[in-house]
């Protein structure tokens, strides 16, 4: 090739070398910065995230069931929150578990505007053999309370809200649901050892035979409700796992002694069998101590483990009791964030308690 075209050529490759390298640099200088998530992004996480209010062991005596219209009518007006739950012990340990008791609960339910969601609690049933109770078959009042209270099997007190029930097995208290990949069980858990406490306003010094036979029933199924629940949540890959009842299985407020809390040991064991084998965060609601606590009672080192007598544990329970009794002047709000809207190492609940007017 003549020197020339040699020229001619190296020239042409340098001035298409130059104009790709001003391609580049033009490029580079306008460049767009990292995705941001798009306000219909940050909107649509907004309207995911949700509220519910959780309330318990209220109300106590004449002046709290006087004043309990008012609570319900303060939720009412808290237009964010998307149900209530009750987690059971709608009056104390020592008033009458009578007919007209209940129809004055159930109609101060009706006044939700709410969804309401109630899980039985032992004062209304359990413990109804006491003699300052009315000396009742703690087993009539269950079958009472279920007439009253899920006299329609898979919808919510208050406002209507679908929910799964265990109605087919005679347990109607027992739900399930989901919202915005976040699964609810609430479960017939009582305090007084899950009911084994012997029926001593009746005359009994030991558990009778259709009082373990009404245990053993309801713990099984409490038992599948919760295997249920989580293998749904596995299964849409949902973000939390919480369980609602009354019972505190891990009361930190006195020395338990084993009588108390032996019949909650496969309910325990099914809790840490199933959390564990979880990826998200799991969160157990209850009442019946009547003090606020927020724990891990079932994590590794836990002293509840080897009082239960259970094997592995579960850091990803955490454990939160509602205020009651006394100490219920006020509500506890659980806000739940909306999806992709909680970092990695934020939880998907938060709460705080609010005040009665």
């Amino acid at each position: 090739m003549p020197a020339s075209q040699r020229r001619a050529r190296i020239a042409a490759v340098s001035a298409a070398l130059a104009l790709t390298a001003a391609v580049a640099t033009t490029a580079a200088a306008t460049a767009s910065p990292a995705p941001q998530p798009s306000p219909q992004h940050a909107a649509q996480a907004a309207k995911d995230a949700f509220s519910f209010a959780v309330i318990g062991d209220t109300p106590y005596g004449a002046g709290a069931l006087a004043a309990f219209p008012s609570h319900v009518a303060q939720l009412n007006a808290d237009k964010s929150l998307d149900f209530v739950v009750h987690v059971g012990d709608i009056k104390n340990g020592s008033d009458k578990c009578s007919n007209e008791y209940f129809d004055t609960i159930r109609a101060d339910f009706d006044q939700f505007t709410h969804p309401l969601i109630y899980t039985i609690g032992d004062n209304e049933w359990t413990d109804c053999h006491r003699t300052s109770n009315g000396a009742y078959n703690p087993l009539e009042r269950l079958a009472r309370l279920r007439e009253v209270f899920f006299d329609e099997p898979g919808k919510t007190l208050g406002a209507t809200m679908p929910v799964t029930s265990q109605a087919d097995l005679g347990i109607p208290e027992d739900v399930a649901f989901t919202r915005n990949r976040v699964a609810f069980a609430a479960v017939n858990v009582p305090g007084s050892n899950n009911s084994m406490l012997p029926w001593t306003g009746l005359g009994k010094t030991a558990p009778t035979s259709e009082q373990v036979a009404e245990v053993q029933h309801r713990t099984d199924a409490v038992i599948v409700e919760i295997k249920k629940t989580f293998a749904e949540a596995r299964q849409r890959n949902d973000r939390t796992v919480v369980v609602l009842q009354q019972a505190d299985m891990f009361d930190p407020t006195y020395n338990v002694p084993w009588t108390d809390i032996s019949a909650f040991t496969p309910i325990v064991q099914t809790l840490i069998d199933e959390a564990s084998a979880f990826s998200g965060d799991v969160y157990l609601f209850n009442g019946d101590s009547h003090v606020y606590n927020a724990d891990r009672p079932l994590a590794a080192g836990s002293p509840w483990l080897s009082k239960y007598g259970v094997t592995g544990s579960a850091h990803n329970l955490q454990r939160i009791t509602i205020d009651g009794s006394a100490k219920a002047t006020n509500y506890l709000r659980v806000d739940v964030a909306g999806n992709g809207s909680a970092g990695k190492d934020q939880p998907v609940l938060s709460w705080d308690r609010v005040s009665f007017k």
